[in-house]
């Protein structure tokens, strides 16, 4: 019994594999007979009858539909609105390309090249692609030093100006939109703030006599005056100053602000409302949120946020009706309600992030992983408008994930900006996602009319911009 199945084994076994030499042996037939039928022939025009989408953006897929296109994906060149598009697929009738970035024009070409690469024959589609511009990540301002000891510290016109140490917080002057100030977190350059004149394209230091600036807001009324806010540690000072209009910002005032002690030591963050000009600032040693009324000259603190020696910067809401307070070294973001009878903030609440738990994670909530986030900004989305209610999502700079993140008011993070190709910190422009990178960004701005991001990129000492194609 055992030699009768063992012999009719190797009989199943010896049909399996002639059938298999069979089969091999007609694919091959066809794979040859096809590779003969899609190569391309002089003696016919090459004709492209259709392509598919018919629109979308760098980087997106498209398909061309025609006749005599070839096998030979090295003879092959494609090129819309007059950029070369990377070919990546081919059958006779039909070919696989990437959309090249600066496709503007749309117009598509299909070019044969014989071993020479002297152009066989060529033609052009009937229709033209709908480029759509896209948001990308580019270098603004500064110069990126691979080595860091050639870095030059200067002022200087836009294609001179050396680089930025640690650039901290970014604010338009509300009557000059041609000025943008920023601040310093770094040491070694002492903390220097710069002007931003885009009109004069020109980078200059704005010189303040204080020792570390932190943060700039305007009031809203009047003059639209300068505050900066004071980062020492001295226990006993003003901690913020007003820098009037009317002397160019030479001269300054300090605020009295004895009312809640000696406390005012490190004055991280300030704000002012947008609806009726009371100026907030949160005090690292406090740990609290205190309010100035410009009106009573009345000084008091508004609500406690943490233990003392942490670091909060607040942004409040367009509307006034809310504001964010987001804890860098705590990497969540809290908010607190504004009590317009009270004329006060309340209590806050996590919107989202978890105390004391750094990670990278987009997620609703305390589900969402924050790591150092530091300074955001409320940028009008048109797509609300419809709804109404909510207009606003918030953009902010998540430090050490590296990224620009997105806050909509449901609580829900998402990644924005950055950490391109998996990766995490670095230097890279272009596509938001697959290949933007930065290091340690901190401050961000957004210009509502240009419709464009300035992001602080406080590790490799730039300022880069977010914007559609140019």
């Amino acid at each position: 019994m055992y030699m009768i199945i063992k012999t009719n084994v190797k009989r199943w076994h010896t049909h399996w594999v002639l059938l298999g030499l069979i089969m091999l042996s007609l694919t091959q037939c066809k794979k040859e007979s096809l590779k003969q039928e899609a190569s391309f022939d002089p003696s016919k025009p090459i004709v492209v009858t259709d392509f598919s989408p018919k629109e979308g953006a760098a980087g997106s897929d498209l398909v061309i539909y025609g006749d005599n296109f070839g096998n030979d994906l090295s003879k092959l060149v494609v090129t819309i609105g007059g950029k070369e598009a990377k070919v990546v697929g081919v059958k006779n009738n039909s070919l696989y390309c990437i959309v090249p970035a600066g496709a503007y024009d749309g117009d598509i070409h299909v070019s044969v090249l014989d071993d020479n690469d002297e152009e066989l024959a060529q033609t052009q589609a009937t229709e033209i692609f709908t480029y759509n511009k896209k948001m990308l990540v580019s270098t603004f301002l500064g110069t990126y030093y691979e080595v860091g000891s050639d870095y030059v510290d200067k002022e200087g016109p836009f294609n001179d100006c050396g680089a930025f140490k640690g650039i901290l917080w970014f604010s338009f002057d509300p009557k000059n939109h041609d000025h943008l100030y920023f601040t310093s977190s770094d040491a070694s350059i002492n903390y220097k703030t710069r002007l931003i004149d885009f009109d004069q394209r020109y980078v200059s230091y704005f010189r303040t006599n204080l020792k570390k600036m932190s943060s700039i807001a305007w009031r809203i009324d009047g003059s639209q005056d300068m505050i900066v806010a004071d980062d020492q540690e001295k226990e006993s000072h003003a901690g913020c100053y007003t820098y009037s209009r009317s002397s160019n910002f030479m001269q300054n005032e300090p605020f009295d602000m004895n009312a809640v002690g000696e406390m005012n030591g490190n004055i991280t963050s300030i704000a002012t409302h947008p609806k009726n000009g009371e100026l907030y600032y949160f005090r690292y040693r406090g740990g609290d949120l205190v309010r100035y009324d410009f009106q009573t000259k009345e000084v008091k603190s508004a609500l406690s946020v943490s233990t003392s020696k942490t670091a909060f910067f607040i942004v409040i809401h367009p509307s006034g009706d809310y504001a964010y307070l987001i804890g860098r070294d705590q990497n969540y973001i809290l908010r607190t309600d504004y009590d317009y009878a009270k004329k006060t903030f309340t209590t806050p609440y996590t919107v989202c992030g978890e105390y004391n738990k750094a990670g990278y994670a987009d997620g609703i909530g305390t589900n969402a992983r924050l790591n150092y986030p530091v300074q955001g900004v409320f940028v009008k989305n048109p797509d609300y408008e419809a709804t109404g209610g909510e207009q606003y999502d918030f953009y902010f700079c998540d430090g050490k994930n590296h990224a620009i993140r997105m806050l909509t008011s449901q609580g829900r993070v998402s990644t924005f900006a950055g950490r391109g190709n998996n990766g995490d910190k670095g230097y890279a422009d272009g596509d938001l996602r697959k290949e933007a990178r930065f290091n340690q960004p901190q401050a961000i701005a957004y210009d509502e009319e240009k419709k464009c991001f300035y992001i602080g990129d406080s590790n490799n000492w730039l300022i880069r911009k977010i914007a559609k194609e140019e």
